[in-house]
């Protein structure tokens, strides 16, 4: 669905995550996902520099996930601050950001949206 591209998919039950890390994962792309809570004040100052970053690599498929709404998937990959942006590629974690840190985000965003998952 080309409407997804260029924009943060926000993911609101366990199901859709399902859905949304199963479509990743065929297309070998990489997921980063925001953690989120809407408590949390980091987690708004990074929401702008995060909806703009789709657009410049679409490429990429990113989600938002709000911890108090789909807990368990926090729990899943041990979600324990917010904002956590983990990135995955074929089910696997391959690196994680947490804080609002624009350019450590920027920088991982780069160094794994054209790498090949290294197969042991």
């Amino acid at each position: 669905m080309a409407a997804e591209e260029g924009q943060v998919i926000g993911v609101h039950t366990v199901e859709q995550w399902k859905e949304e890390i199963q479509k990743g994962n065929d297309s070998k792309k990489l997921i980063v996902v925001d953690f989120t809570a809407s408590w949390c004040g980091p987690c708004r100052f990074i929401a702008p520099i995060l909806a703009e970053i789709p657009k410049k690599t679409p490429e990429v498929i990113f989600l938002k996930v709000d911890i108090d709404e789909v807990k368990s998937v926090a729990e899943e990959w041990s979600v324990e601050a917010m904002p956590t942006f983990l990135f995955l590629k074929e089910g696997k974690e391959v690196d994680k950001v947490v804080g609002a840190r624009k350019e450590e985000l920027e920088n991982a965003i780069t160094k794994h949206k054209d790498a090949t998952v290294a197969t042991a």
